[in-house]
């Protein structure tokens, strides 16, 4: 069976308390124990579980399709607000009241798309670094949020540079002291369509998974709708000796196989999964036949579910005019199936959905953002399971 990082044990919620990663705790409580052999001494939590997670327990007692404690909002939507100087309005500013709204509304969690605010906030303009997130720590713990992720730093050097690496490293160390079990990237492994370059991102992301595992954390990529394009990887060879036709298989289906599980997880975008079911459904097969295959976002995760810790729930109406498919809305709003979605993957307690609107923040309406979050928070609760 596979391994998968799964809820912490009582020594990693201490471990993520106090912010250090694991290397540092174990060895603090390996000193402690020498130093006082007659105390209780904290051993090695079993970093990775064997065990899937349940779905038991954790509901509102409504068959909430997604738990309380799993609705989250990644602070993209509102950027605006936290980049907002406080001295110019009375509407929530910078991180700290922008935290405090959230948890007003309901949200039990966090994603980062980075950490910088406005430079009249508590904290300065840039919060990343070590002392900045023991800043956003306390923040998150007085409000009652915790950081589940962030779309920050994966180096893009391959192999990786000394500074790059050193670099991976700091985050991971931030991640620690927010506490977060995952940390990613809002970008796609490598943006070919060639089977050589999916090889070469997979081996990347293996060892960069790996080295985020030693720490306690999960990498994760998060993808938009061309990383469900078929991969060319067969028939006749282009000018460049490169593969002109397709076996059928997707590029992030052939990642899913490249890399190692117990390493590389992934965040789904279900919006933009849609997007692509819309405009990735035919290809040309290695013998020059056009072929057919819908895509299924939500058959993708059931056959892969413990890799999708993550998921962004983002809402759009169907617009086949716009190359697209949809247009993007406040989650709860659209047409997306949300509840069938959710439905069909299950796992509630291990899966975390995000909230996105990439357009929340308006240039007329400065409460807009925080209005749009409030009412996908209540539209994600709202969600139930059939009886």
């Amino acid at each position: 069976m596979t391994a998968y990082l799964e809820e912490p044990a009582a020594d990693d919620s201490l471990r993520h308390s106090l912010g250090v990663s694991r290397r540092r705790f174990l060895s603090t409580c390996t000193a402690a124990a020498a130093a006082a052999i007659a105390g209780p001494v904290f051993g090695a939590s079993p970093a990775l579980a064997q065990s899937e997670p349940d779905d038991r327990g954790h509901d509102d007692g409504r068959s909430a399709l997604v738990p309380p404690h799993k609705r989250g909002l990644i602070l993209y939507t509102v950027r605006d607000a936290t980049g907002r100087d406080p001295l110019s309005t009375d509407l929530p500013s910078g991180f700290r009241e922008v935290f405090k709204q959230l948890s007003r509304y309901g949200y039990q969690q966090v994603e980062f798309a980075g950490y910088r605010q406005h430079a009249n906030a508590p904290g300065g303009a840039n919060l990343e670094s070590v002392e900045g997130a023991k800043l956003l720590r306390s923040w998150l713990d007085e409000y009652g949020l915790r950081a589940q992720g962030n779309h920050g730093f994966i180096p893009g050097s391959w192999p990786l540079t000394p500074l790059d690496l050193d670099d991976f490293k700091r985050h991971l160390e931030i991640a620690n002291v927010l506490g977060m079990r995952h940390m990613g990237t809002g970008g796609d492994p490598t943006g070919s369509s060639y089977r050589a370059d999916w090889d070469v991102a997979a081996e990347k992301w293996n060892t960069l998974g790996a080295i985020a595992r030693r720490e306690g954390i999960k990498l994760y990529t998060h993808n938009h709708d061309s990383a469900y394009g078929f991969l060319l990887d067969g028939g006749p060879l282009d000018a460049q000796g490169r593969p002109t036709r397709s076996s059928g298989i997707r590029k992030l289906e052939y990642f899913l196989e490249a890399t190692d599980p117990s390493v590389v997880w992934l965040e789904m975008d279900i919006y933009w999964a849609h997007v692509a079911q819309y405009k990735f459904h035919t290809y040309t097969a290695h013998d020059g036949s056009t072929r057919k295959q819908v895509f299924d976002p939500a058959g993708l995760v059931v056959r892969h579910n413990m890799r999708y810790p993550l998921f962004h729930a983002k809402d759009g109406t169907i617009n086949t005019q716009n190359g697209q498919g949809y247009d993007m809305v406040t989650f709860g709003e659209g047409d997306i199936d949300y509840g069938t979605f959710f439905r069909r993957v299950g796992a509630k307690n291990y899966h975390n959905p995000m909230i996105e609107h990439d357009g929340a923040p308006s240039a007329t309406d400065p409460a807009q953002s925080l209005e749009v979050a409030r009412k996908s928070y209540d539209n994600l609760a709202a969600l139930r399971a059939r009886r």
